[in-house]
C-alpha cells in the first residue's frame, strides 16, 4: 500500500509520549517530515531521538501547551517555517481529570474544555490556511471510545470527546471541496501510561488491586488483550495518509471490539 507520505509535513500535537508519540513514529516510518509538540522539552528531545533511532529520520520538535492559543499558533507556524508547508495535522491532548459529575467544579470543566475541545478547535483553525494551501491534506483528531459510548468515571472526557467528533463531522462537509479529509480515531484500552494511571485511580477508589481492575477490563474486550500504541499509531497514520482518499467525517474505534454500538 502506497501511503504517499514521503516528504509530506506532519504536525503531531502531544507527540512526545503515548498515542501521539506512537503516531509520530508511524508517520516517520513512512518517510514524512514530522513535527512533534508538547510542553516538556526533555520528553520532546527523548521522543525525537528515539524516533530517529528507529526510522533514521530527523524529527522537528516545538514547545506547546495545548491550553494556550498563542502557543498553538506559534507551534504550527514553526512547523511550516521549518518544512516549508503543512500537509497533515494530528490533534491530540492528554486526557482530562477523571471523576464523576459531583467531583467537578467550574474550574475543572473549564480546564478540560480548554485542553481537550478548544485545543482541537484552535489547532485546526491555526493549521487550515496551510492545509488548504497544500491542495490536498488530512486532519486526524485523536479522541476516545467515549465518542460512541460514555465511560464510567470519565465525565469530562465523555462530554468533550463527543464534541470533537461533532466538530469532525461538521468540518468534513465544510472543507471537502478544499481537499481536506478529516476523521477521528478513538482509542479503547491501549497500554499507555494514561491507562495505567486510570486503572490505579479506579483501584484506589474501589479498594482493590490494580490487577483486579485490569482483569475486569480484559474480560470486556473480545480480543482478550489491551491494544498497543503501535497498533493505534498505524490507524492514525492510515487515516492521515494519502492512501485514504475517500473517507472523511468518520470515527474509527481502535478498541479490540469493546464498544458494541453501531
Amino acid at each position: 500500500m502506497e501511503t504517499n507520505l514521503y516528504g509530506k509535513s506532519v504536525f503531531v500535537a502531544a507527540g512526545s509520549k503515548g498515542l501521539g508519540r506512537a503516531s509520530a513514529l508511524e508517520f516517520a516510518r513512512e518517510g514524512a517530515n514530522v513535527t512533534i509538540a508538547s510542553r516538556n522539552v526533555e520528553h520532546l528531545q527523548q521522543a525525537a531521538a528515539e524516533i530517529k533511532e528507529v526510522t533514521g529520520r530527523d524529527v522537528h520538535y516545538v514547545l506547546m501547551d495545548v491550553s494556550d492559543g498563542e502557543q498553538i499558533q506559534n507551534a504550527v507556524n514553526a512547523a511550516v517555517q521549518h518544512y516549508g508547508r503543512l500537509d497533515v495535522l494530528i490533534t491530540n491532548a492528554g486526557g482530562p481529570q477523571a471523576g464523576s459529575f459531583a467531583d467537578m467544579d467550574d474550574a475543572a470543566w473549564q480546564r478540560a474544555f480548554e485542553s481537550n475541545l478548544l485545543s482541537t478547535i484552535r489547532l485546526i483553525r491555526s493549521a487550515l490556511p496551510f492545509l488548504q494551501e497544500a491542495g490536498e491534506s488530512r486532519i486526524v483528531n485523536i479522541a476516545s471510545s467515549s465518542v460512541k459510548q460514555p465511560i464510567d468515571g470519565l465525565i469530562l472526557s465523555n462530554v468533550y470527546r463527543a464534541g470533537i467528533q461533532a466538530l469532525t463531522k461538521t468540518l468534513s462537509s465544510e472543507y471537502a471541496a478544499a481537499g481536506v479529509l478529516i476523521n477521528t480515531v478513538a482509542p479503547g484500552r491501549i497500554a499507555t501510561e494514561r491507562m495505567q494511571e486510570l486503572d490505579s485511580r479506579r483501584a484506589q477508589t474501589e479498594g482493590v488491586a490494580v490487577e483486579q481492575v485490569q482483569a475486569q477490563s480484559l474480560h470486556s474486550i473480545p480480543l482478550g488483550r489491551f491494544g498497543t500504541p503501535e497498533e493505534f499509531g498505524k490507524m492514525v497514520m492510515f487515516y492521515g495518509s494519502f492512501a485514504n482518499t475517500y473517507v472523511t467525517g468518520q470515527s474509527l474505534l481502535v478498541d479490540g471490539g469493546t464498544i458494541r454500538a453501531f
